[in-house]
């Protein structure tokens, strides 16, 4: 015997039938309310409507103008995803719009306001406070600090414009209607930024914005309403001491971001940033670019009490040490022979990669004035110098940067003028004669210029016949009178 009977298919079939009633009942629909707002997918898009996937039993439909931009270009292809609000549902449709527009009556302003749903508008005049907007043939007010996520510098911009805007007061039957449209971009900012850090993390490298310079750094927006900041440090490689030194205020740069945090009271994202670590550690194989006596040049950074700093490269800085200043003279402050900002030719000593240290030396990069002293200077031969230092076993004259020679007192005694040399100052040139020189011990032995070579310094001395006075004079009249 057969179990199910005609009766009980006859049965079955009703409620697949039913079933299948409900499924494209859109009565049914009671999940979606009017002001809902609904991301769906387009599914097709025909001449004058689109349909998009509601997620319900029935499909949305959206004039095929909501989809296009102010010069008719389509913003969306079947297959993309579109945010859109509910406007109506009647027996036969859902009806999607991106804003309410058009003719309507109170209840479609209620349905707005209660709804959230935006509203087209269209600014007719600026007025005190604000705005005069006209929303679906009503007059409706927009205060000017709800204009715009930023200060509205320039409020006659905005008047002509159609815009969307969000019903925040509907009172007295529709005749008291304020409007914002700051809150309906914030919402929109919002989410839109909960998309960007979302695919935010640390190490991540992307464009921004330079948006304001401090004394400790520069601020850099990453997004609309989105800043992160770079610490003074983290701006160049080479040592600054300005943010404007290496950038300014609306630059557009490549940033790394080195630090992401959120901070679960306020909400607020903590990103801090990097300019310099887009580019490689310029320390990485330091020791390969430069070598030990290699001669470059460099810009001096700072002085210090222990020597001065020189940049040889961008983020590469080297010591010059007070000892390798100078082989001139004896350099006891750093400023008397460089200064801050001084290009400079230097000698590469040392290289310390891991220590991120590298010895310069100013004073070999410009040569070692006693190694051809021999050839310049010949024993008896007469030179010009001056008087560099007076002391009580004799003279220091100075020859030319880095040579100075000793004229000891012996030397001088001996010399037909011994007493106009001692008269001589510090600075005064005079002609002298080398008389011995020591290359490995750096001493060179100088006496007194003889001849014509000495009337450099003769003309100090004073006049021998004027020196006689009257007793010279009475004792030459003495001898012309003896028979």
């Amino acid at each position: 015997m057969n179990d199910v009977t005609d009766h009980d298919k006859m049965e079955e079939q009703e409620e697949n039938f039913a079933d299948l009633i409900d499924s494209y009942s859109p009565g049914l629909n009671q999940n979606i309310r009017v002001g809902d707002k609904i991301n769906g997918k387009i599914i097709s898009i025909g001449q004058e409507s689109a349909f998009v996937d509601t997620g319900s039993k029935v499909d949305g439909v959206v004039d095929i103008l909501e989809l296009l931009d102010e010069d008719g270009n389509p913003l969306f292809k079947r297959g993309d995803n579109v945010q859109l609000y509910v406007t109506a549902i009647d027996e036969s449709e859902i009806r999607l719009s991106r804003a309410i527009a058009g003719d309507g009556g109170i209840y479609l302003l209620r349905e707005a306001y209660e709804g959230g749903v935006p509203v087209e508008g269209k600014v007719k005049e600026q007025i005190k406070g604000g705005f005069h907007v006209e929303v679906l043939k009503r007059r409706a007010f927009c205060p000017l600090s709800q204009m715009d996520l930023k200060f509205v510098q320039n409020p006659e911009d905005y008047v002509g414009m159609g815009l969307q805007f969000r019903i925040v007061r509907l009172e007295e039957n529709g005749r008291n209607i304020v409007l914002s449209r700051r809150k309906l971009l914030e919402e929109e900012l919002k989410e839109s930024q909960s998309g960007f850090f979302e695919n935010l993390g640390v190490g991540k490298v992307i464009n921004g914005k330079v948006s304001k310079l401090m004394p400790y750094g520069a601020f850099v927006e990453l997004f609309p309403g989105v800043e992160g900041m770079a610490h003074i440090s983290e701006l160049s490689w080479s040592r600054i001491d300005k943010p404007e030194v290496v950038l300014k205020e609306g630059q557009e740069v490549r940033i790394k971001v080195i630090g992401f945090e959120r901070d679960e009271k306020t909400g607020r994202h903590k990103i801090s940033l990097s300019i310099k670590q887009v580019d490689d550690d310029p320390w990485t194989g330091v020791k390969d670019r430069f070598k030990p006596g290699d001669k470059v040049t460099g810009k001096v950074t700072r002085c210090m009490k222990f020597g001065a700093f020189v940049e040889i490269s961008p983020g590469i800085e080297g010591l010059v040490h007070l000892s390798e200043l100078s082989y001139a003279k004896r350099i006891t402050d750093t400023r008397d022979a460089v200064e801050p900002g001084e290009t400079v030719s230097v000698m590469v000593k040392e290289v310390d990669e891991t220590a991120r240290r590298i010895s310069l030396s100013l004073k070999d990069a410009a040569g070692e004035p006693w190694m051809d002293v021999t050839e310049k200077y010949k024993i008896g031969a007469p030179v010009k110098g001056t008087i560099e230092k007076k002391e009580g076993f004799g003279l220091f004259i100075n020859l030319e940067p880095g040579i100075t020679g000793l004229m000891p007192k012996s030397k001088i005694a001996t010399s037909d003028d011994a007493k106009v040399i001692e008269k001589l100052r510090i600075g005064d040139t005079l002609t002298v004669r080398v008389e011995s020189i020591d290359v490995k011990n750096r001493r060179l032995t100088l006496a007194a210029g003889d001849g014509a070579e000495a009337a450099d310094w003769k003309e100090f001395a004073p006049d021998k016949q004027n020196q006689l006075g009257s007793l010279g004079e009475k004792l030459e009249a003495a001898l012309k009178s003896r028979p």
